[in-house]
């Protein structure tokens, strides 16, 4: 059982995209559609500071690389609930997961395998640290309960070589057709294990840049 196009657009648009490595509000170095060095290489601490030189690519590699990542999540999610999910059930899980973590640990999780799935809905507003991420619960909270998903374009935003994201203004608005485009490409998904090769130049080079790119698309195609 995997995501459905709605929850991966939708756990997409509570992410965003950053087509560059960022620091987020715990100071953790993440790249592209909240990829983080404990999901698996490559460690965005490592990875080339800034903007890339061709946008395009990098919200094509933000995606390879998160077609990748959300394998494990999924995973988790259907490892840790003992009982049948509906689709919409799955999709929120999976975001909640996404950001947080916290499946196996989550009283939400407790509650739903125990068949009390109204309390499994209200548990995902145990989960509000930092307190701006109140309205990522909700919407998870609403999907679980009621199957409604939100809508909207995907912002893309600007990052500096600093790590930091300018949030004043995307840069770039994905529609729909295009996210899934992205998401769902020709090819099998591969699962986010297989490990990236270790530059052996700067990691502000554009060859490292370059032979990242190619591996992710060899992966994401083979």
């Amino acid at each position: 059982m995997h995501m459905t196009d709605r929850g991966l657009l939708a756990l997409v648009r509570h992410e965003g995209l950053v087509p560059g490595p960022y620091l987020d509000v715990k100071n953790v170095w993440t790249f592209g559609i909240g990829h983080t060095a404990s999901a698996g290489p490559p460690d965005p601490a490592r990875m080339p500071r800034g903007m890339p030189a061709d946008l395009d690519a990098g919200i094509r590699e933000a995606f390879l690389l998160f077609r990748a990542d959300i394998l494990a999540y999924e995973a988790e999610v259907l490892r840790a609930v003992m009982v049948p999910l509906e689709p919409h059930e799955l999709d929120a899980l999976v975001s909640f997961h996404y950001n947080t973590g916290g499946i196996a640990r989550a009283s939400l999780t407790r509650h739903l395998n125990a068949s009390n799935p109204a309390a499994a809905a209200q548990g995902f507003m145990g989960w509000l640290r930092p307190a701006a991420i109140r309205s990522r619960r909700e919407a998870e909270r609403d999907l679980f309960r009621d199957g409604r998903y939100p809508t909207g374009t995907i912002p893309v935003w600007a990052v500096d070589r600093n790590g930091r994201v300018d949030f004043s203004r995307p840069i770039r608005r994905l529609t729909e057709t295009e996210a899934l485009t992205l998401l769902r490409p020709t090819g099998q998904l591969v699962p986010p294990t297989v490990p990236l090769p270790v530059p052996t130049q700067s990691p502000g080079s554009p060859s490292w840049w370059q032979r990242l790119m190619e591996f992710l698309r060899g992966k994401a195609a083979s």
